[in-house]
């Protein structure tokens, strides 16, 4: 069946089903060739001819009008075969007349899907060969008695196809009576690889049986499995329901056929696992796939090959060796010039200037084993850790990236961001490598609703406050790649960097819901209907179906509700606004022309009601506003875009707006606090780490402990008190903190901690500024008098959250305040910084360059903030 045969009119349908009432008489012996017509049309003429001779009732207008019957009830149906014809035959021929297009899935959905470790064409003579084993043992599982199964034979059509019919007694299930049923089947394709056999199935002596068919597509596609290459065969069995009476009945026979089919193909599985193997448990599992990355896939030997071999270790190797061969060649000479017995000096500027190469040398390998050593130990923080709950599961697999963009230094360090719903996971970082290798395995948490888009972002490291450019981004939306495409994908990379040298990342991401569709669908509507506040009714398979075919949307996405509406645009569009879990669609069909597109629930930034206007027909509205720069393939539908790069979406003229309205700002307003609320779940999960590194730092603290180094020192025309209030707790703080980037500022009072020492807690984030990485800020100051009384001193421990390595440091920052004895008011103020290392890292150099420069920095520009805004307050 074409997928066009669902909106064939009832009357299209009685019409068919009577012609094959009438010709169902027509039978043949064995299976048929269309060259049996010449043998079949003189057979009927040579008949025609003795009934002529022969009778003496009938005129000749007579005997032409039968002979003409005779014809049309014996050539246009089904046509006598050749005797030697065989079932075999009949496939070639098939082939020969097979057409490229592969038939669409039918509207009902997919019952059955599973790949096979065996030839397609093999598969296929299994299922449907005359007098199939399969078939028999299938027949015995199910309790069918009463078989008969008529031979395979041409139906003339164009072209023309084979067509068999079987006649059975089903019987009895736990959903249906043992019933009388036939089954015409007709095979749509088989060109040697892929095949397609539709089944028209008919029950008339079940309730209602007279008002609707039962349509089977099987198809069986040739494929290559991934395990080793073997040749496999992916099934897939979609159902309809024809309707060929109007019936109030219609969602009760939907739902009964449905669960007697999943019934029946529970068998039809177990059965044809006894005669081919499964494969997708061998080439498609996600543990089989992934199991190899569990495992380091090259040995340390291969590793070390990899990363040696380069112009530097092998020339420093050869110039060592060539040294010693030398030294060992050479005679001990006498002392000169200034040597004594212990000490060799090089007698001529060449000698001197060979043993500096090689000394350079030897410390650029020195330094490229030690990396390589440490790199063997060091993994991604989220490498290997293993998802918890139930509900929608997202694993990716990290395995490789090729021809990433250097830097402005030459190599590359590069690492991976992905961010889901509110959650982030990283990879480890790579050494100096443009093609690093990965293998590494990222788990998601469960998540209540479908995700929708996973976001990657490759970045250099080059310390925790690098405000370097990512070196290329990428976004794989769920909706618009299948599970196979996504098992085994090659993402490029956007940016300017990374478009230059076409770059390109190798993942293997898997989505899967551990509830199953229809408890998750049950609970995800009843979690809907207390934020809308009315109830949202399951939709048909048949109509989710044609939602899901219409959008090109994989079958786990399922339709929630759709509204008539018009599309305001110049001129108005008629057409129908669809909303599902994930996505908001909108479809017209305007005389042929259609229009058609969607965009992500998450890409909505606001939606607004606006009040009825001439434009709009004077019916009320909906507006949506879309995230700068986002759901740009729905910009054909779009109303406006303004100067942010927002896309602007206007509905009106609903039936019923109130209803409409509640509806999809309830579900957009969940959708957006949902991934709010697993961010602040993130965020609450640090801020409990964070909690236990205060103690930490509050057991630990000792003034003096890390060594400090002075970064800078400044002076203002301000006293030392005034200046000391941007660590008052006051407005002046506030201000002055929020211009220097700091967000979500907070800070406890001063309380007393020891004698003549104060202390207090504070907590902010950076801005993308500060840190591309955002970051979270938690730290312990003491404030105390200075040694000599003339000022303060401010002691600052500093924890970084959600930075790379933020867990292997300490910033330590102190603020020196001292009054300046002059004519006029003044203060210096010397910034000093160091840090205390808690874990051992490859990176500490790095790390410490950075963090030193960026934090003294900012304290720097704390302390000029400050005085701008006291010279202000006092100039005003």
């Amino acid at each position: 069946m074409s997928p066009s045969s669902s909106s064939r009119s009832d009357t299209d349908v009685e019409i068919e089903r009577s012609t094959d009432m009438e010709h169902s008489g027509s039978n043949g012996a064995v299976v048929d060739s269309p060259r049996s017509r010449d043998t079949a049309r003189t057979s009927l003429d040579n008949s025609d001819r003795s009934i002529q001779a022969d009778s003496n009732s009938i005129t000749e207008d007579d005997d032409l009008a039968e002979a003409i019957a005779a014809t049309t009830n014996g050539a246009s149906d089904t046509e006598q075969m050749a005797p030697d014809a065989s079932f075999e035959e009949a496939m070639e021929v098939m082939k020969s007349r097979s057409t490229p297009d592969m038939p669409e899935d039918l509207d009902g959905g997919i019952i059955f899907e599973h790949t096979y470790l065996v030839e397609s064409k093999e598969l296929n003579h299994l299922l449907f060969r005359p007098d199939s084993q399969f078939f028999k043992e299938l027949r015995e599982l199910q309790g069918t008695i009463d078989y008969e199964e008529q031979p395979w034979t041409w139906k003339s059509k164009d072209p023309p196809s084979l067509t068999r019919t079987c006649q059975y007694t089903k019987g009895a299930s736990k959903f249906m009576k043992a019933v009388k049923t036939s089954e015409e089947q007709t095979y749509h394709k088989a060109d040697g690889k892929n095949f397609v056999v539709m089944a028209r199935v008919r029950t008339p002596e079940v309730p209602f049986g007279n008002c609707f068919a039962v349509v089977l597509l099987y198809k069986i596609i040739h494929s290559t499995g991934l395990s080793g290459g073997e040749e496999s065969a992916h099934l897939t069995v979609s159902y309809n329901v024809e309707f060929l009476q109007s019936t109030m009945m219609r969602s009760m026979i939907e739902g009964s056929v449905r669960d007697g089919l999943k019934e029946n193909f529970e068998g039809f599985a177990e059965v044809l696992s006894r005669h081919v193997k499964l494969a997708d448990s061998v080439g498609m599992d996600k543990e089989q796939l992934l199991a190899p990355l569990q495992a380091e896939r090259q040995t340390i030997i291969r590793l070390a090959y990899k990363y040696f071999c380069n112009f530097t270790a092998v020339s420093t190797v050869l110039f060592t060796l060539y040294v010693l061969v030398h030294i060992l060649l050479s005679k001990p000479g006498p002392l000169m010039g200034l040597e004594f017995n212990g000490l060799d000096l090089p007698d001529s500027f060449g000698e001197l200037i060979t043993a500096g190469i090689l000394v350079l040398q030897l410390e650029r390998v020195l330094n490229m084993v030690s990396h390589f050593v440490q790199a063997r130990v060091q993994r991604g923080s989220d490498h290997g850790v293993k998802a918890n709950g139930d509900g929608w599961l997202l694993t990716v697999a990290l395995l490789e990236a090729t021809s990433l963009p250097p830097v402005s230094c030459g190599s590359v360090d590069p690492y991976v961001v992905f961010s889901c719903n509110g959650i982030t996971r990283t990879s480890s970082v790579q050494l100096q490598t443009q093609e690093p290798q990965w293998n590494e395995i990222m788990e998601f948490d469960a998540m209540e609703e479908p995700p929708a888009v996973l976001d990657v972002e490759v970045f250099n490291f080059d310390g925790p406050f690098d405000l370097a450019i990512s070196l290329g981004h990428a976004e794989i939306n769920f909706l618009k790649h299948t599970s196979v495409e996504l098992a085994d994908i090659w993402v490029p990379l956007e940016g300017k960097l990374a478009q230059t040298c076409q770059s390109r990342l190798h993942l293997r991401v898997f989505l899967e819901n551990t509830k199953g569709p229809e408890t998750s669908m049950r609970e995800y509507l009843s979690k809907m209907e207390k934020e809308v506040g009315k109830k949202l009714h399951v939709r048909s398979p048949h109509r989710n179906s044609t939602f899901q075919k219409l959008f090109s949307l994989p079958h786990e996405e399922f339709l929630i509700a759709d509204y008539a509406c018009s599309l305001k645009r110049k001129l108005p569009l008629q057409g129908r606004l669809f909303v599902s879990a994930r996505i908001v669609g909108f479809y017209a069909n305007l005389f042929g022309h259609k229009t058609k597109f969607f965009f992500l629930w998450e890409d909505v930034e606001e939606i607004e009601v606006l009040q009825p206007s001439f434009t709009t027909v004077g019916t009320p509205s909906l507006l949506f506003t879309l995230k700068s720069g986002r759901g740009l393939d729905a910009k054909s539908g779009a109303k406006s875009q303004d100067k942010e790069g927002r896309l602007k979406f206007q509905f009106h003229s609903f039936a019923s707006f109130s209803k409409a309205s509640k509806t999809i700002i309830g579900l957009w307003k969940t959708k957006s606090s949902a991934i709010e609320q697993r961010a602040k779940m993130e965020e609450d999960q640090e801020e409990d780490v964070s909690s236990v590194d205060l103690d930490d730092v509050h057991a630990v603290l000792s003034i003096g402990d890390v060594p400090l180094s002075k970064e800078y020192t400044l002076e203002h025309p301000i006293d030392a008190d005034l200046l000391m209030g941007v660590f008052d707790g006051g407005p002046l703080e506030t201000r002055t903190m929020s211009r220097v980037g700091c967000l979500d500022y907070s800070a406890t009072p001063w309380e007393a901690a020891r004698p003549g020492v104060v202390e207090r807690h504070v907590s902010y984030k950076f801005n993308r500024y500060m840190s591309i990485f955002g970051g979270e800020v938690v730290s312990t100051q003491l404030k105390f008098p200075a040694e000599d009384g003339c000022g303060w001193a401010i002691h600052d421990v500093v924890t970084l959250h959600n930075v790379p390595f933020g867990d292997y440091f300490r910033v330590h920052l102190r603020y020196n305040v001292q009054s300046v004895t002059s004519e006029a008011p003044s203060s210096r103020c010397e910034i000093l910084v160091g840090i205390e290392w808690l874990k051992s890292s490859k990176f500490q150099k790095r790390i410490a360059r950075n963090i030193c420069e960026k934090l003294a920095h900012r304290a720097k520009e704390v302390l000029e903030a400050a005085g701008k805004e006291i010279a202000s307050a006092v100039s005003g």
